[in-house]
């Protein structure tokens, strides 16, 4: 079996391609991503915030973030679950996404 570090790299990896249609910039330059947990058993635990809450595009990025993370040998399922803390802000967002944002 691949060494832990490996397997979430490549985790992060598949989640950096789910892109925010409305952003344009991905979910973990977004620090949308608080927690990746993968137990032994295959089951990853992806806790995820929103910018807004209610926000439309929530089943569709779930939807993706699932898609992507099995793309993963060593996960079987994919939990994602939403968490409001702390609250995101755009104090969360990579230097990258700062500046494709222009702040």
């Amino acid at each position: 079996m691949r060494d832990a570090q490996v397997i979430r790299n490549d985790i992060v990896n598949q989640l950096s391609s789910v892109i925010d249609p409305e952003l344009g910039i991905d979910l973990v330059n977004l620090g949308l991503i608080y927690t990746i947990d993968l137990d032994d058993h295959g089951i990853c635990l992806i806790e995820m915030t929103l910018t807004t809450i209610g926000c439309p595009i929530a089943d569709y990025l779930v939807q993706q973030v699932k898609v992507a993370v099995k793309q993963v040998d060593e996960v079987r399922n994919v939990d994602v679950q939403f968490v409001w803390e702390p609250a995101w802000s755009p104090d969360r967002l990579s230097r990258a996404a700062k500046l494709a944002l222009g702040i």
